[in-house]
């Protein structure tokens, strides 16, 4: 069986919700949109790019897909992931979608979702998820990720969707890589390791 790789951009009190720019995502009324922005890192990029190759799959939820599906297509071709991203199978989960998919090399999963997650782990090496965080929730409440990529922000925002809402069951996680920037920002790898365990301290 395959791997399944979550990367995230997250800040210091775990909020993921739009990152990218400000009219991502603004449910809720979340007025911060495009924090990461100020954080962006040439080395971190090359980093992710570099990590990013190995994936043979890329998964994403219905938001992040259309987010992706606007820019990649017509992205300019110097920069590295637009021929990665437009050349590599997409998978999207979405319980509402009905349009046709129109970024060339994507497919709609069947429902249940984790049920086809399961499948594509069987039939690819490295299945990647980029952003999509009610999906992610859904793929951790169902055991399904086995490395959790997180580039934390040195920023607190107080509100906003989290990588870990409430519901995500306990998961013990091995921390397999760390490194910080000049910028403040971490990247911390975590392959998951099954239930927590409990003791006493003293």
């Amino acid at each position: 069986m395959g791997k399944l790789i979550v990367a995230e951009f997250m800040t210091l009190d775990g909020v993921a919700q739009s990152g990218g720019q400000p009219d991502e995502d603004r449910d809720g009324g979340f007025s911060y949109g495009g924090w990461h922005a100020p954080f962006r890192d040439p080395e971190a990029g090359k980093v992710m790019f570099e990590g990013a190759q190995s994936m043979d799959a890329l998964l994403l939820g219905r938001r992040t897909y259309d987010v992706f599906a606007g820019y990649w297509p017509t992205a300019p071709e110097e920069m590295p992931f637009t021929g990665l991203l437009n050349g590599v199978p997409k998978y999207v989960a979405s319980r509402t979608l009905t349009e046709p998919l129109t970024w060339q090399g994507s497919t709609l999963l069947a429902q249940p979702v984790d049920v086809s997650v399961a499948a594509l782990k069987d039939r690819h090496e490295e299945v990647h998820v980029i952003g999509s965080l009610n999906l992610v929730q859904s793929l951790l409440r169902s055991g399904l990720v086995d490395r959790l990529d997180l580039w934390v922000d040195p920023l607190v925002l107080g509100t906003g969707k989290k990588v870990f809402e409430d519901g995500v069951p306990p998961t013990a996680l091995r921390l397999i890589e760390s490194v910080s920037y000049s910028n403040g920002m971490l990247h911390l790898a975590y392959e998951t390791a099954g239930e927590p365990t409990y003791g006493a301290i003293g």
